[in-house]
């Protein structure tokens, strides 16, 4: 299936959702540190319910491990700097969906690192901040689900 990919993410009830979308869809849930909070936190732990020991999830050290780690796989990167709507991409299993921090987004870093069309955006209202992250995380990869018709799933 898919891999979500959170890159330095700060806010445990947003991965704690994540976890559960992941234990959902047979996605696999990659954390690249630091992380803003502790992987045993009551907020990560109510978010995720037991859906956390139904969830793959991996812990990498930093973007560079998390690179090697995961070979050649297509890494696309949802980030409202994009020109590119995600509906206009096709995505294969095995995929990445790659997304930045809540409060700062990918960083330029990160992003200088992908072609321009493996960098994404969700249309909204111009002059807004941002999605909520498991929001964001949500339409995703039932997106990219739905373009595989839902295989595996019921």
């Amino acid at each position: 299936m898919f891999h979500i990919a959170l890159y330095q993410p700060e806010i445990p009830p947003n991965t704690g959702n994540i976890m559960r979308i992941s234990a959902n869809t047979g996605s696999t849930l990659h954390l690249i540190h630091p992380l803003g909070f502790d992987m045993d936190a009551k907020k990560l732990r109510r978010a995720g319910l037991d859906y956390r020991d139904l969830a793959v999830v991996k812990e990498h050290t930093d973007f560079q491990s998390f690179i090697e780690k995961m070979g050649h796989k297509t890494i696309y990167a949802l980030t409202t700097k994009a020109n590119i709507n995600y509906t206009h991409t096709r995505f294969n299993p095995d995929d990445i969906l790659l997304f930045g921090p809540e409060t700062r987004g990918l960083p330029d870093e990160v992003l200088s690192t992908l072609d321009e069309q493996h960098k994404l955006r969700i249309p909204m209202v111009a002059d807004r901040r941002s999605l909520n992250l498991s929001n964001t995380v949500a339409i995703m990869v039932y997106e990219a689900l739905r373009q595989q018709h839902f295989n595996g799933l019921q």
